[in-house]
């Protein structure tokens, strides 16, 4: 019965001498770590200053090897856009807005099948400080050089040159190519204004501030030779662009964007075609300056920022344009027909407004409303009796598409159009759109 009594004993005795034996040695252990981080601390410190006070190490490798810019790549991407449709229109031989002079550039609507607007496109990093983008336009046998750009990539603080052919950044759609739309065609508010859109060789400089807000800002300078200008053939620029665009997040599932745009153009025999008072058409020649203002808006929706499943757009410009100077008659040669001419001035505006819609993946529909305003036209005294139209231009359409993938888009569209006076017109259209090979993200 003692010997448990005695192991007990001995346990009680023995325990507390091997825990501070423990103790001990874990004491002395962090000593010495403590110890030894101190000496290298201390040693770091001495090569600190050390490394300051000595002067700057020589460079590595050769300076002129050094300064040399990176090799460019080798390959730009390139894409083919392959866009084609078939359109069921009326009969009708001359295609016109009713009020508004015709705007140059716009691609004839074809009746029936037709390949519409076929693009090529490259694009490239051309060194650290630039890079460049080519768009050709085929349609037919037309070909045309939409845009031929470089830009910088290293002025720094958010600036940069944009230098070329190039879409001008102002208003929202007009920096998108046809490929890029929401409807088969364009808003009846581009057709008057630029044909499709208004592009210019000249320099582009642009601002983004370094703020939470999405601030942009921009000036264009150049040649001004497209419509509502013309090409003068003199040295400085007949064409000169502001603009400015705010725009931000409300939430993680709404962005909306905000502009203001100005264009000042001068034209100098720029050619049209009016109706007289007996309906009879009479070509006419327009030298003077173009003024327009451009308005525009974007609301994105999609819930909690998933755009792949359902989203909504809405997009709204407005425009409001006047031109003063001389009109006269035009008789197929290159000067006005004697005592033709008198004062011409013309204030005009107008609208469009359109929602898409994507209620399931890859399917979208839309709706667009177009509205004009012929304005205020003044012919002073001119002896040709051109006819004033009090008519307003308007245009319903609706769409439906399918996009397959991110590649490919078929669509189907009807708009009841009343562009021209005492015309209206079911139009429908049924459209494709592919794409082949790298192409670069659209813009917001």
């Amino acid at each position: 019965m003692l010997r448990p009594a005695l192991v007990a004993a001995a346990l009680a005795a023995a325990f507390p001498a091997h825990a501070d034996s423990e103790v001990d040695a874990l004491r002395a252990e962090l000593k010495e770590l403590k110890a030894s981080y101190e000496a290298r601390l201390r040693a770091l410190e001495a090569r600190l200053e050390a490394a300051d006070a000595a002067p700057a190490p020589a460079p590595a490798v050769d300076t002129a090897q050094a300064d040399a810019p990176a090799a460019p790549k080798l390959n730009p991407d390139i894409s083919l856009i392959l866009q084609g449709r078939y359109a069921q229109l009326d009969d009708i031989e001359h295609r016109a807005i009713s009020g508004f002079l015709p705007a140059g550039h716009a691609h004839e609507t074809a009746r029936g099948f037709s390949l519409d607007h076929t693009e090529l496109v490259m694009s490239a990093s051309i060194d650290p400080y630039f890079r460049g983008y080519f768009n050709l336009a085929l349609q037919d046998d037309e070909v045309d050089i939409e845009e031929a750009w470089f830009q910088t990539t290293s002025l720094g603080e958010g600036l940069s040159i944009k230098g070329g052919r190039f879409l001008s950044g102002l208003g929202y759609q007009n920096e998108q190519h046809p490929h890029a739309w929401d409807f088969a065609d364009n808003s009846l508010m581009y057709r008057a204004l630029f044909g499709e859109a208004y592009g210019n060789d000249g320099l582009q400089l642009k601002w983004v501030a370094p703020t939470e807000l999405y601030m942009e800002f921009g000036a264009e300078a150049g040649r001004g030779a497209n419509f509502p200008g013309t090409d003068r053939n003199r040295n400085g620029a007949g064409s000169y662009t502001l603009f400015g665009h705010l725009g931000g997040d409300l939430g993680v599932s709404h962005s909306w964007r905000a502009g203001l745009s100005y264009l000042h153009a001068r034209a100098s025999a720029r050619e049209g075609e009016l109706d007289d008072v007996d309906d009879v058409e009479i070509e006419t020649l327009f030298s003077g300056t173009s003024k327009t203002w451009l308005a525009d808006f974007v609301w994105k929706w999609a819930p909690e920022g998933n755009a792949r499943e359902r989203n909504f757009k809405f997009a709204a410009e407005y425009f409001r344009r006047e031109e003063s100077g001389e009109l006269c008659g035009f008789d197929g040669v290159s000067s006005c027909t004697a005592g033709t001419d008198d004062a011409y001035r013309a204030r005009q505006s107008g609208f469009y407004a359109q929602g898409v819609y994507q209620f399931m993946p890859r399917w979208r529909t839309g709706y667009r409303y177009d509205r004009l305003d012929p304005g205020s036209v003044d012919f002073g005294a001119n002896p040709l009796s051109l006819a004033k139209s009090d008519y307003k231009p308007t245009r319903h359409s609706l769409m439906l598409d399918y996009a397959p993938s991110e590649f490919s888009r078929l669509r189907l569209q009807y708009s009841k159009d009343q562009s021209m006076a005492e015309v209206s017109e079911n139009q429908w259209f049924v459209q494709y759109i592919h794409s082949l090979g790298a192409h670069g993200a659209h813009k917001f």
